[in-house]
């Protein structure tokens, strides 16, 4: 049996077939799964102006990182393993990560706004561009997710995942991987191919949508689809803000 493997470790074919589905009147669709991401956007998006605004104004968003980030984490585990609970968790984990994502995107304008000004801007920018060229892409079979695509892709991700694990241990032990934030070459180089890698995952959570859609996946699963979106999105977003920011040190 072929098995469908998407590089976001929240979608899988197995994840469609483990919820028993029949209704085709009442299933999930791709629009509805879309829809609900962009609810979930605008609920991210209030957070992050929340926390972004905290900073400008001076205060302390330490709390603010590390609750999104844990809690973030924390409510993700739970959808994966509780998918019939993602209408109610997924718009808690915008929540969270959005007061992550404001206040991680503020340090780097903090740090790396004197030398490129528009770098936030230009990070949200070159994410959904990215992402609308990909859905493209993906919409007119110039890229298709074989099985082979599929396989690399996944390999490719779960190696990012475990090579940033092991440099978060290293750090413990105050060893640094310096190509992971400085703007050498290799270290550009390695923020090229982790872009690319996470704006090939989009291919693989549309066509695993489409496939929950033609499947009759039950309703809630569209929110479970939008949650898995919005984890590649952020992704992206701060790897290219990562880039942006090795790209501005070499000014």
């Amino acid at each position: 049996m072929d098995l469908y493997k998407s590089g976001n470790p929240t979608l899988s074919e197995k994840v469609f077939k483990q919820t028993g589905y029949v209704d085709y009147n009442n299933s999930m669709t791709v629009r509805g799964t879309l829809n609900k991401f962009g609810f979930m956007f605008l609920m991210l998006m209030g957070t992050a102006y929340y926390s972004w605004k905290e900073f400008a104004e001076g205060g302390n968003v330490q709390p603010l990182i590390w609750g999104g980030m844990i809690g973030g984490f924390v409510v993700a585990m739970v959808i994966v393993f509780k998918k019939e609970w993602s209408p109610y968790l997924a718009p808690l984990y915008a929540l969270l990560e959005g007061l992550f994502i404001g206040a991680v995107s503020a340090y780097y304008n903090d740090a790396f706004g004197a030398k490129m000004p528009n770098i936030i801007m230009n990070a949200v920018g070159l994410t959904f561009g990215t992402a609308i060229a990909m859905y493209l892409l993906y919409s007119f079979k110039i890229i298709q997710a074989t099985q082979k695509f599929k396989a690399i892709i996944f390999t490719a991700t779960a190696g990012i995942a475990i090579f940033y694990l092991l440099a978060m241990v290293l750090r413990m032990f105050n060893v640094e991987m310096a190509f992971l934030h400085e703007g050498s070459a290799m270290g550009i180089g390695f923020s090229l191919v982790v872009v690319a890698v996470a704006a090939l995952n989009l291919i693989l959570d549309f066509d695993m949508m489409e496939q929950g859609a033609a499947a009759g996946a039950p309703k809630y699963m569209e929110w479970y689809g939008a949650f898995a979106l919005t984890v590649t999105i952020v992704w992206l977003y701060l790897e290219i803000l990562r880039l942006l920011s090795k790209l501005s040190s070499r000014k």
